[in-house]
């Protein structure tokens, strides 16, 4: 072990009796009252020396006060590097900070919230989006432009935004192409096995669903490569109303499920009109089962 390495690992004399300084300097950098009691010093290498003191102020816990002091070669003056706040073996730190792209969750967005697009973003590859090639003399040719920068002219014709009819541009709008971006088959699959995990055949709804969505009614079917697989269910009382569902999804909302049956029809009231049929206002004497004669009524002395 050289002289110099046992030099530096030998805290100096005069750095580490110079607490009062490091005190001073402490509070000068924070505030009276924040810095506690002295917790130690640590040799940083030849005459320079850290004091460290707990931080009393709230929401540091565990931290502490660093202030290096130093003094040159055969002088007897300290003076102070630095002080700084840093954290202990036990301080109370903030979790580490992950980037806003990888914190971001499904239904984080809002009203006004712009959400940019990584320009390597796996789950895009690049789309078509070439234009045709303007004719000679169009006022958008490179002739054309080159002819205005010359003369100082000005150019008012403004290029449409529609296709001409018979172009390759029109037919790659019919299909969808003229897209920056796309769709990479990576990104399929990322959005069909989220897709799979809320309204998929693995479910508890669907499970226990009397059918599939691919026989009911109410599914709505989508393009593409997706909709081999996928479509939207239009069912307002079921609890994938308006979501991607999977064609092996179900639940008890479908079409087939149960066919109620018609109530049954009451036949109309007939009225005969050509018939009377009489009714007593008073029941009759021999009505009943039991037949009253004239003198038993009369020994009951009733007047």
């Amino acid at each position: 072990m050289s002289a110099a390495t046992t030099r530096s690992r030998t805290p100096d004399r005069l750095c580490a009796e110079a607490l009062d300084l490091a005190r001073a300097a402490a509070e000068e950098a924070a505030a009276p009252g924040v810095v506690g009691e002295h917790e130690g010093l640590v040799s940083e290498g030849d005459r320079v020396v850290t004091h460290y003191f707990a931080c009393k102020e709230m929401g540091y816990r565990g931290w502490r006060w660093a202030v290096t002091v130093a003094r040159a070669s055969r002088a007897k003056i300290v003076t102070v590097d630095e002080a700084v706040l840093l954290p202990g073996p036990d301080a109370l730190l903030a979790p580490e900070w992950v980037p806003w792209s990888e914190r971001l969750r499904p239904g984080d967005m809002g009203p006004g919230d712009l959400l940019p697009t990584d320009a390597e973003d796996l789950r895009l590859e690049p789309g078509w989006s070439g234009e045709d090639e303007p004719p000679p003399n169009s006022v958008v040719s490179h002739e054309m432009a080159d002819l205005v920068e010359a003369e100082d002219a000005e150019v008012t014709a403004e290029l449409s935004m529609v296709p001409a009819r018979g172009t390759i541009s029109a037919v790659a709008e019919e299909l969808g192409l003229r897209r920056t971006r796309v769709l990479s088959r990576y990104g399929l699959h990322v959005a069909a096995d989220r897709w799979e995990d809320g309204f998929g055949p693995k479910t508890a709804m669907a499970q226990a669903a009397p059918a599939a969505c691919v026989s009911c009614g109410f599914l709505a079917r989508i393009g593409g490569s997706l909709g081999q697989a996928f479509g939207v269910c239009a069912n307002e009382f079921s609890p994938a109303d308006g979501h991607v569902v999977s064609l092996a999804y179900g639940c008890g909302g479908h079409s087939e499920a149960a066919v109620m049956p018609k109530p049954p029809r009451v036949a109309p009231p007939v009225i005969d009109e050509t018939r009377v049929d009489p009714f007593p206002l008073r029941p009759a004497s021999d009505s009943g089962s039991v037949s009253v004669a004239e003198d038993e009524a009369a020994d009951l002395g009733h007047s």
